[in-house]
């Protein structure tokens, strides 16, 4: 036999290299990262809370309504959408589930868990993209959706929940307007309190006014007037309503606001999408640590 016939019969004869040898981990090597292990985990448990937070807040408020002999009426979208206890709850609950699932989900480094976690976010990133890429080609659906359904809706249903109501009253002083759409303090003809219609159909002392919400801002008032609005929807002088309440609907208003700071509005709206991508992407990535170190516990 040539040498070069042994040299091959010797090689085929050889047993395999081990798979300790052919790939050598160190001791107490692992794919997961901590930083983003402990980052996803913190942030979810700060989101986890606010979502207790607010379910703590809406069961308060709606606990408080039902001690005081409020009745509740959840027939439509609208009036669960009305309801700020109810809204609360919900809100809380959905914050509070996701969070839940993304924290315990990376700390204990449960794929299921991450996977709802991430597909969640994503489904609530392709949600705010796609009403505000309909926003931004039908302007003006949305504006009159707005004006004629949700306006008629909230005007009509200002006195059934005090907190609904203070939140409205919110609203108009701080964004100095009167009423929803573009009618303006007109809106509020709408409401049963305030209607212009005779006194036997409508015998309430608020007839054809506005809340006191309407009314200019005087820096030295202390105290709160809140008959200033009373009878100005009869007035037959513009001017004469100008000067008492503001006359532009809020929904005009936040327009002219939004379109007036558009780079900061569009810069805050940029950075909590891009705030969203970040955690979508730290949820990827733990998964597919954990699917390596899966692999790796495979391998050894």
């Amino acid at each position: 036999m040539s040498p070069r016939e042994q040299a091959y019969r010797e090689r085929a004869v050889a047993p395999a290299p081990s798979s300790s040898r052919r790939r050598r981990i160190p001791e107490g090597f692992t794919y997961i990262s901590s930083c983003v292990k402990y980052t996803m985990f913190f942030f979810n448990f700060l989101f986890w809370m606010c979502g207790l937070l607010l379910i703590a807040v809406g069961i308060y408020a709606t606990l408080d309504k039902w001690s005081n002999g409020e009745v509740f009426n959840l027939k439509t979208i609208y009036d669960v959408m009305f309801n700020i206890g109810f809204l609360f709850i919900i809100i809380g609950g959905v914050v509070c589930i996701v969070s839940f699932a993304g924290c315990i989900g990376s700390l204990r480094e449960n794929m299921f868990l991450l996977k709802f976690y991430s597909f969640c976010l994503l489904i609530f990133f392709l949600a705010e993209m796609t009403l505000m890429a309909l926003a931004f080609i039908y302007p003006h659906k949305l504006t009159e959706f707005l004006e004629n359904e949700l306006s008629e809706k909230l005007i009509a249903s200002y006195r059934d929940d005090l907190d609904f109501q203070n939140l409205i009253d919110l609203v108009q002083q701080d964004f100095e307007c009167c009423g929803i759409s573009s009618n303006g303090y007109r809106d509020w003809s709408k409401n049963e309190y305030f209607n212009c219609t005779t006194k036997e159909d409508n015998p309430s002392v608020e007839r054809c006014g506005v809340p006191y919400s309407c009314c200019h801002k005087e820096p030295n008032d202390v105290l709160v007037n809140f008959m200033c609005g009373f009878e100005v929807q009869e007035m037959k002088e513009v001017e004469d309503v100008v000067r008492k309440i503001n006359t532009e609907g809020c929904i005009p208003a936040i327009q002219a606001l939004i379109e007036g700071n558009l780079y900061p509005v569009g810069g805050i709206a940029i950075g909590i999408a891009l705030s969203q991508l970040f955690v979508i992407w730290l949820s990827r990535t733990l998964e597919g640590q954990i699917e390596s170190q899966k692999s790796l516990w495979t391998i050894q």
